[in-house]
């Protein structure tokens, strides 16, 4: 057990790009590093527009929406993923969210992408932060390129949308994912 859970921070490392670690400074200040996690969120927003033009229509029309800017996911028979973002109520956002996924099976390789889970109305955003919240099954995500989104359509009140950012990996599915959410307090949303 001790080498599967090894091989898989190994892969899990693997996927995350190393771009990633270039901006990290030790001697930064906390509000910095918290601004910067808020801008990548917001750079990851733009991308996906920028890549599908039509998800415009999504952002607009969706209640609410979670985005996870990077998602680092890996595996050799036993794989896991993990990501944190932002939640937004009609473009304000409103709190913090992290992602976990354990999942068995055909899977070798690692992996990183972005994810954005749009909320249809009120109760599709109120079940994602009751606190503890896990996509089911039947989940599954739209790859985005130009035109993707036109197919789209939401399932449960959530359409849940993915970009590749590097790796490779032979498995590709949002179901099981495990998502946390905590409310945004007053000092983090003045430091934004």
């Amino acid at each position: 057990m001790k080498f599967c859970v090894i091989i898989l921070l190994l892969c899990l490392h693997c996927a995350t790009p190393s771009a990633s670690y270039a901006d990290w400074n030790p001697f930064k200040k906390d509000k910095k590093e918290k601004k910067s996690e808020h801008n990548k969120v917001a750079e990851t927003i733009v991308t996906f527009k920028r890549q599908d033009p039509d998800l415009k229509e999504f952002f607009s029309k969706a209640y609410g929406y979670a985005v996870f800017p990077t998602v680092g996911k890996g595996g050799i028979g036993i794989g896991g993923a993990y990501g944190k973002g932002e939640v937004y109520q009609k473009g304000t956002l409103i709190g913090k969210t992290s992602l976990k996924q354990v999942s068995f099976g055909l899977q070798f390789g690692g992996q990183a992408y972005s994810e954005i889970i749009f909320f249809k109305d009120k109760k599709a955003l109120e079940q994602f932060t009751s606190g503890s919240y896990e996509l089911s099954a039947q989940a599954s995500a739209v790859a985005v390129k130009a035109g993707a989104s036109t197919d789209a359509v939401y399932n449960n009140g959530m359409a849940v949308f993915t970009m590749a950012k590097g790796g490779l990996m032979y498995e590709a599915t949002v179901a099981g994912q495990k998502f946390s959410y905590d409310v945004l307090n007053k000092q983090e949303d003045e430091e934004k």
